[in-house]
């Protein structure tokens, strides 16, 4: 079974990207090192193709060479943050209408393919300099949960899991920026996604 990590610099987490066999070392490696050795005896091909700033406009733009020529049987998906980031402290464009349509299309794309498709939502945590990006980020927010949990084969919600541990738990146990996860986020993300991958495992 192939699967495809797909995304931004959450996916890509420094994986080196003339090593196919690169995982880097956020959550795809975490989630790979524990799903293994569950299945000793299944062969199961697991491909990295995050780039770090990528929106969802970019990685419909590599969505071909990088995800659908290689055929996956699942890919999992996390996207969507830097959409809001980049109008904040880059001033790109961004708007609530063409974000809805470049992500269905994405969606459309990898569904039509046969692929199993796991949709890992976005968050933002409570850091100073993000507190201006929440409400933007809200409705982006509703856009992916109604497209994404409709046409996904599985939605995995984490901005609301994240901001209820941070409730209690300092927000930087999970990010220290408010969007790239510690090591302890990562192991949360790789803990969660794994279920809803197992779910699909041929």
């Amino acid at each position: 079974m192939k699967i495809i990590f797909f995304g931004d610099s959450i996916t890509d987490c420094g994986r080196d990207r003339d090593d196919v066999n690169s995982l880097g070392n956020g959550y795809v490696k975490i989630l790979a090192d524990k799903l293994r050795p569950i299945y000793p005896e299944t062969d199961i091909e697991l491909i990295n193709k995050g780039v770090s700033g990528d929106r969802v406009q970019e990685l419909l733009e590599r969505v071909r060479t990088d995800v659908l020529d290689l055929k996956p049987d699942a890919v999992v998906l996390m996207v969507g943050i830097n959409n809001v980031w980049h109008k904040f402290t880059q001033g790109k464009e961004f708007g609530l209408d063409a974000f809805e349509k470049h992500l269905t299309e994405l969606l459309t794309k990898l569904k039509s393919s046969g692929a199993c498709v796991i949709f890992l939502e976005p968050f933002l945590l409570p850091a100073p300099d993000k507190l201006r990006m929440r409400r933007l980020f809200d409705e982006e927010l509703k856009i992916i949960d109604r497209v994404a949990a409709e046409m996904c084969d599985e939605f995995v919600a984490y901005d609301e899991m994240f901001n209820g541990l941070a409730e209690s738990i300092p927000y930087t146990e999970y990010s220290l920026d408010g969007v790239h996860p510690t090591h302890r986020g990562s192991r949360l993300i790789a803990d969660t996604a794994i279920k809803a991958i197992r779910k699909h495992l041929l």
